[in-house]
């Protein structure tokens, strides 16, 4: 693959000497946290351009994964292509030593691709986790939570904790049971939902139009972020996929009237802010 925009976002990521925590949305559902003590954290970050015509990536690819000078570890929330993709990840895993953690049907993917044998990744580099664990990286500790995606075999979300504040990277987490006991437990600073709208999407199988729901309407997104008792509302995917993009701009109307979210945190691929 080759990025549109050569290599200034993984070196403006390396350049980056935060106060607290600092974040950028890397397009899809991707994102690269990086916190003081220089602690660099990348979860779901995807480079491909999807399977056209079925999934026509509508951005650009922000960077060629062999770019990445610095990284502690990889996270990935669930097994999809656009989570798990050899491609965009495993070179990040060679250049860095970092590790890759994700659950068990996200390493069934790493295992069906060979990382190990096609990227010289070595096999102590992965790590499985599952809901209920914690893991300490660096200065931040990740909680493995439950989420609800109905389209997956096994996701999972990660609540980053650190002095600076609180990050919830939900998957593509729809309205969970979860969700509200989760508000509770964590001060959630922000959290990324996915968000998109129904559209026609050719079929996997027949390549005919098929309306398709991937990602959380403009009610179900609020809902999840009032359960979880966000402070800022990040919304995601929004962008990806020809058919299903969105204007995440509407969700102020959808959430006006509700406690949470206290403010919308509207990025676009490549955006950087702080918690």
């Amino acid at each position: 693959m080759e990025s549109d925009w050569e290599d200034w976002l993984p070196q403006a990521v390396a350049d980056a000497d935060p106060d607290g925590v600092d974040i950028w949305y890397l397009g899809c559902n991707g994102f690269v946290l990086k916190a003081s003590d220089r602690t660099t954290v990348f979860v779901d970050p995807y480079l491909g351009t999807g399977d056209p015509p079925r999934t026509v990536r509508m951005i650009p690819v922000p960077f060629n994964p062999e770019d990445v000078v610095a990284a502690d570890a990889v996270l990935a929330t669930h097994e999809h292509t656009d989570h798990v993709h050899g491609p965009s990840q495993a070179p990040i895993l060679e250049t860095t030593g970092a590790t890759f953690y994700g659950p068990d049907e996200s390493l069934a993917v790493v295992d069906d691709e060979e990382w190990p044998i096609n990227y010289g990744v070595a096999d102590d580099q992965f790590d499985e986790v599952t809901e209920g664990d914690t893991v300490e990286i660096g200065s931040f500790t990740v909680h493995v939570v439950e989420t609800h995606d109905p389209d997956a075999a096994h996701p999972v979300g990660y609540v980053f904790e650190h002095d600076a504040g609180t990050f919830f990277h939900t998957g593509d987490s729809k309205p969970s049971d979860s969700f509200s006991a989760l508000g509770e437990r964590f001060d959630i600073d922000a959290g990324a939902l996915a968000f998109g709208t129904v559209g026609n999407v050719p079929d996997k199988e027949t390549r005919e139009p098929k309306r398709t729901r991937w990602y959380n309407d403009e009610n179900q997104i609020v809902e999840c972020a009032s359960d979880l008792q966000l402070d800022r509302l990040v919304p995601t995917h929004y962008d990806m996929w020809k058919g299903l993009t969105a204007d995440p701009k509407v969700l102020h109307h959808h959430a006006k009237s509700f406690t949470y979210p206290t403010t919308l945190e509207l990025v676009e691929i490549g955006d950087r802010f702080s918690l």
